[in-house]
């Protein structure tokens, strides 16, 4: 079966507790982390075979010197189907809370904005198939492994998708740093969809949404950021709960540290 390699320590965490198939561990000979024993007995449980490797042949397996001295196999990222995870929501009696990224290029915001996304209590996260960034190894380490605890969509078109969201009953609040609402003024009550737009051209036209503030700085930082700590204070409706997968934890109190360089 084909299968992609995912790196650093909370990324393989995360896949090992995840419902991905895995088919091999691959820790350094000398590593020291002790973090690395907790993974070792996950794989043991999972019944993963773990192979001893030197550090440089890891940086070559993993193209990448960042993999923290563990590297697993696993089957490719599934991504979760629009009307499965719509109707899980209302299944669950949830009142629903998504992230549309429309046109994020770089895979290290992408993977920002999903840890903020589970951080912040999302139900789910929106991305387009064409044009944008999907889920890779990159995206799972720089997301430190939350990628694994909140579902990912992948459309084919944003706007009819949003339309979908808007029939459903959802409210759809664009993030645009021109727009003369601020954020922190907004009741994020009822079915919500934060839109964020492409690092470089923001938001685009048509405007099928209401815009609201946030840093100009670009989606991936400080925007993400934003919407994180709004989570935290209250303002935004993933307070009411814990995303999946985070069980005894409220919004804001985040599993998922900043992603690690090496």
């Amino acid at each position: 079966m084909k299968g992609e390699l995912v790196f650093g320590v909370n990324p393989v965490r995360e896949a090992l507790r995840g419902a991905r198939g895995a088919f091999g561990l691959y820790v350094q000979s000398s590593a020291t982390d002790h973090r690395l024993e907790k993974i070792l007995k996950l794989a043991e449980e999972r019944g993963v075979p773990v192979h001893r490797r030197e550090r440089d042949d890891l940086t070559k397996l993993c193209a990448s010197s960042h993999h923290q001295g563990i590297a697993l196999m696993v089957e490719p990222f599934k991504y979760a189907d629009l009307d499965d995870l719509l109707a899980g929501i209302d299944d669950a009696g949830r009142s629903g809370f998504l992230l549309v990224l429309d046109g994020i290029q770089d895979p290290h915001n992408l993977g920002a904005l999903i840890r903020t996304a589970a951080c912040a209590g999302c139900d789910g996260v929106i991305i387009p198939k064409d044009r944008a960034a999907g889920v890779t190894p990159t995206v799972e380490k720089a997301s430190a492994g939350a990628v694994e605890t909140i579902p990912v969509a992948l459309v084919t078109n944003v706007a009819q998708t949003l339309q979908i969201l808007k029939d459903g009953g959802y409210w759809v609040y664009g993030l645009a740093g021109e727009a003369g609402q601020s954020l922190y003024d907004v009741d994020f009550s009822g079915k919500v969809a934060l839109l964020v737009g492409n690092e470089g051209e923001g938001i685009r036209p048509p405007p099928h949404h209401a815009r609201v503030g946030h840093d100009p700085g670009g989606a991936g930082g400080q925007g993400a950021r934003r919407i994180g700590r709004h989570a935290h204070e209250g303002r935004c409706p993933g307070h009411r709960r814990a995303p999946d997968g985070l069980s005894g934890r409220t919004a804001g109190e985040c599993a998922f540290p900043e992603p690690e360089p090496g």
